[in-house]
C-alpha cells in the first residue's frame, strides 16, 4: 500500500488511550500523526511513540508536531483528550479538515454532542457543564462526529508512552438518529480500520445507549472512588456503598429512560461485571492522586444537568456529585 492509499489519522492528544490508539493504527498501517506538546512532544519525536501492551513493546514513528496547520489535512481526527481540555483543542480541529473527514471522539463520560439533534424541548442542545461557551460545539462540526465509547484501561507512566491495562473494546455509531443523515459507510469504515489495528472495534444503531451503558459504572465507581481513595472491588464489597452504587445506577437508569434510552443490565449485574475485574483503580482516582484535573463534570455533572433539565429528581447523584465536586475544588483538581 502506498502512503497515497493510506488512511491519514491525527490523533489530538497523546495520552494514554491516545497512545494505545495512535500506536495501534499506525502500526497496522494507518499513516499516523499526533497534535502534542511539552515533554511529550519531545519524547515522540525522539524516540518513537511507545505503547506497552502486555509483554509487548510497540513503538511507531509519527509525525509529531504541536501545530495543526504543520500537519494539514486528516481522512480521520481522534480527539482522545480529557474532557476539561476539549474546549482548549477545539481551535485546532478546523485545519485538519478537508470535506469528509471525519472526527472521533474517544472521550470519557457523557459528550459535548449528546443532546445534539435530539427531539426534546426539555433538554439543552448546549450542556454548560461540558460547553459552557459553545466553543467545542462551534469549532467542530456535528455532521463530522462519529460517536466512541472506549472500554480499554490505560495510562501514561512518562510522556510519550502509554500502557494498556485491560479491555479492548471500542463502540462506534452515528450520532444523529435519523439514518438519511449520514453516509451509513461511514461507520462500517471506522471499524474495519480499528480491528485490523487489533481493536475489537463494533457497530451500534444507537451511540446514546452505549454511552449510557458505560456511564451506568463510570458516574458511581470514579466519583466515589475519588472520595474513598478505594479500588471498585473495595467499593462493590461494602455493603453500605453497593446500596449507594445501586440507588444512582436506579437514578442513570430513570434519566436515560426519558430519552428513550434503556440500558440491557441491571445495577447489580452491572456491578458483578466491574467485581469480576478485581481491583481497579478509576481514572479519577489515579488523576487525583497525581494531582491531575477531574473529569468529574463529563462524568457526572452533565448527567445531573440533563436530570434537571427533565425535571427528574435524583437526589443520590446530587449528592455524590457535590461532595466530589467540593473535593476536587479543595484540592485544585478542577480546571477553571
Amino acid at each position: 500500500m502506498s502512503s497515497q492509499d493510506k488512511t491519514k489519522i491525527c490523533v489530538i492528544g497523546a495520552g494514554a488511550i491516545g497512545g494505545y490508539l495512535g500506536v495501534r493504527l499506525a502500526n497496522s498501517g494507518a499513516l499516523v500523526s499526533v497534535l502534542a506538546r511539552g515533554q511529550t512532544l519531545q519524547s515522540i519525536k525522539e524516540r518513537g511513540w511507545i505503547l506497552e501492551d502486555g509483554q509487548q513493546r510497540m513503538v511507531a514513528k509519527v509525525n509529531a508536531a504541536s501545530d495543526a496547520a504543520e500537519l494539514g489535512p486528516q481522512d480521520i481526527v481522534i480527539i482522545s483528550v480529557k474532557a476539561h481540555a476539549l474546549a482548549d483543542i477545539a481551535a485546532m480541529v478546523p485545519a485538519l479538515c478537508h470535506a469528509q473527514t471525519m472526527i472521533i471522539p474517544a472521550v470519557n463520560g457523557i459528550p459535548w454532542w449528546f443532546t445534539q439533534g435530539l427531539d426534546n424541548a426539555d433538554l439543552p442542545g448546549q450542556l454548560d457543564a461540558l460547553d459552557p461557551q459553545g466553543l467545542i460545539a462551534h469549532a467542530v462540526d456535528t455532521q463530522r462526529i462519529i460517536g466512541c465509547v472506549v472500554y480499554p484501561s490505560c495510562y501514561s507512566p512518562e510522556p510519550g508512552v502509554s500502557h494498556h491495562s485491560s479491555g479492548n473494546r471500542l463502540v462506534f455509531g452515528e450520532i444523529s438518529r435519523h439514518a438519511q443523515a449520514a453516509d451509513p459507510a461511514r461507520v462500517d469504515h471506522v471499524v474495519s480500520l480499528f480491528s485490523a489495528a487489533g481493536l475489537a472495534a463494533e457497530k451500534t444503531p444507537d451511540i446514546r445507549t452505549a454511552v449510557w451503558e458505560k456511564l451506568l459504572g463510570n458516574a458511581c465507581f470514579n466519583p466515589v472512588s475519588m472520595l474513598t481513595g478505594s479500588s471498585t472491588d473495595l467499593m462493590i464489597d461494602d455493603a453500605d456503598i453497593n446500596r449507594l452504587f445501586v440507588a444512582l445506577m436506579t437514578e442513570v437508569i430513570a434519566v436515560g429512560a426519558a430519552m428513550n434510552i434503556r440500558v440491557s443490565v441491571t445495577p447489580q449485574q452491572r456491578l458483578a461485571v466491574t467485581r469480576k475485574l478485581g481491583g481497579v483503580k478509576t481514572s479519577m482516582l489515579q488523576d487525583a492522586e497525581a494531582g491531575r484535573p477531574v473529569e468529574i463534570d463529563a462524568i457526572l455533572g452533565a448527567f445531573v444537568e440533563l436530570a434537571a433539565g427533565l425535571g427528574i429528581a435524583t437526589p443520590t447523584a446530587d449528592t455524590i456529585y457535590a461532595l466530589a465536586r467540593m473535593r476536587a475544588r479543595t484540592f485544585g483538581l478542577l480546571k477553571h
